[in-house]
């Protein structure tokens, strides 16, 4: 049964919409999560098909997870070091994380090579140097990564890329490994402060997440806690994108401004009014737009995850502008879709140029991928006429209720199923 979304574009948007937490926490802190010896209770995680596939890993593993109001109550005291070569993790990227918890907690790991959105070579290859330098062997048999280990020893590891799976992943492998890791190079993002808080409240002994520099003091175990994940600064910022391209004066609450500077900067410059203020941001009706040139860098550079919506935005302003991701080679699937409804474009690698302003027409498109497929939810919003947006699944992966916040703020917007008939 195929899903799609279908929308009227040209309805102002406007009221209050509510930030869900983090998906690249969530993908993370699941997997840290299954370490412990007793409950977790993870608070506000969001409504995606990814975090349920991976409740129903821990299910296969032999643990437990139960709901309560806005919360998950995972109990990994029955998990066992069941091998993982197919199936559930073939759905996700952040399956590889299970690499990491795995191995800290059983010393041994079979897990499936990941799936989730291709975006141009993503290699694991840092994550398997983190885990040879602890002490494992990781070998590829048959398309899942093997590892074992007869223990895990702190090592000093210098990522060669800045990678925020390899720093999570080899910060839970460290967690209870024998003596002091240190980890160079490593990735900034909130994400990966989240995941550390999470990892300390249940004894762990980590410094430094948040900086270059990351030092963990292995224990020998890790007991159950309570936690409340941060907001997902990827759904704020593809709101307040929505908010720029179809408002009318939006509010985006249950967020941390200080993580959404990139976008908040990149909209003000190119005419949107933004109140800024402690947990929400209020965008305003732009008068008109202009043209801003976009780079993708880690964090606190502008998000990869926001470029893919940026270029539909960019196609309603005056100007011509230059999007250039340094991140991932092959983000740009979006482009062909938003020519589709009468963007214009030229692309070059790693760059696109996005000529505006373009009227945008109604059409039917196909989310190729997760924020090509926000992307395309922004394209119907403002164009004249009827989108309809297949292969949904991809937009389910990491926006919860989507089409009940658009509906609230006041957008045409419904899921239709492909039922087949009965006779």
């Amino acid at each position: 049964m195929a899903n799609r979304l279908v929308i009227q574009g040209g309805k102002k948007l406007s009221g209050t919409v509510t930030i869900d937490g983090a998906k690249n926490s969530a993908v993370a802190l699941i997997p840290a999560a299954i370490m412990a010896d007793s409950e977790v209770v993870l608070e506000g995680l969001p409504n995606i098909s990814d975090v349920q596939t991976l409740y129903q890993i821990i299910g296969e593993l032999g643990g437990s997870v139960r709901y309560d109001e806005n919360q998950a109550i995972i109990d990994p005291s029955e998990i066992v070091d069941m091998p993982l070569p197919n199936g559930n993790v073939k759905k996700l990227r952040a399956s590889y994380y299970l690499m990491g918890a795995l191995l800290g907690k059983f010393k041994k790991a079979v897990v499936g090579l990941p799936g989730g959105c291709y975006l141009g070579p993503r290699p694991i290859d840092q994550h398997i140097k983190g885990f040879e330098a602890l002490g494992a062997t990781v070998t590829n048999e048959q398309g899942a990564i093997y590892l074992r280990a007869e223990k895990l020893r702190g090592a000093r590891i210098y990522l060669d890329v800045v990678s925020v799976g390899a720093t999570i992943n080899i910060m839970l492998a460290a967690v209870l490994a024998e003596g002091k890791t240190v980890i160079e190079n490593a990735a900034k993002e909130p994400e990966i402060i989240d995941v550390a808080t999470l990892l300390n409240n249940m004894g762990a002994n980590i410094k430094g997440a948040g900086t270059d520099t990351i030092r963990i003091q292995g224990v020998e175990k890790l007991s159950g806690c309570r936690h409340a994940i941060i907001p997902d600064r990827i759904e704020a910022g593809t709101y307040m994108i929505i908010a720029a391209a179809a408002g009318d004066g939006v509010k985006i609450q249950n967020v941390i401004p200080d993580h959404l500077e990139g976008i908040t900067a990149k909209l003000s410059e190119m005419g949107v009014p933004i109140e800024v203020a402690d947990d929400s941001i209020c965008v305003g009706e732009a008068e008109h737009l202009s043209k801003v040139d976009v780079k993708t860098y880690a964090y606190p550079g502008f998000a990869t995850d926001l470029q893919q919506p940026m270029t539909a935005l960019l196609t309603q302003a005056e100007g011509s502008g230059i999007v250039t991701d340094t991140v991932y080679s092959d983000r740009f699937k979006q482009i062909a879709e938003l020519e589709r409804m009468g963007g214009k474009f030229k692309q070059n690698g790693r760059s696109v140029v996005i000529y505006g302003k373009t009227p945008l027409k109604g059409t039917k498109v196909t989310a190729t991928d997760l924020r090509a497929g926000a992307a395309l939810i922004i394209a119907g919003l403002v164009a004249e006429g009827t989108t309809e947006i297949l292969e949904i699944e991809h937009i389910e992966r990491g926006y919860g209720n989507i089409v009940e916040k658009l509906t609230a703020l006041g957008a045409d917007i419904r899921k239709e199923s492909d039922e087949p008939s009965i006779s």
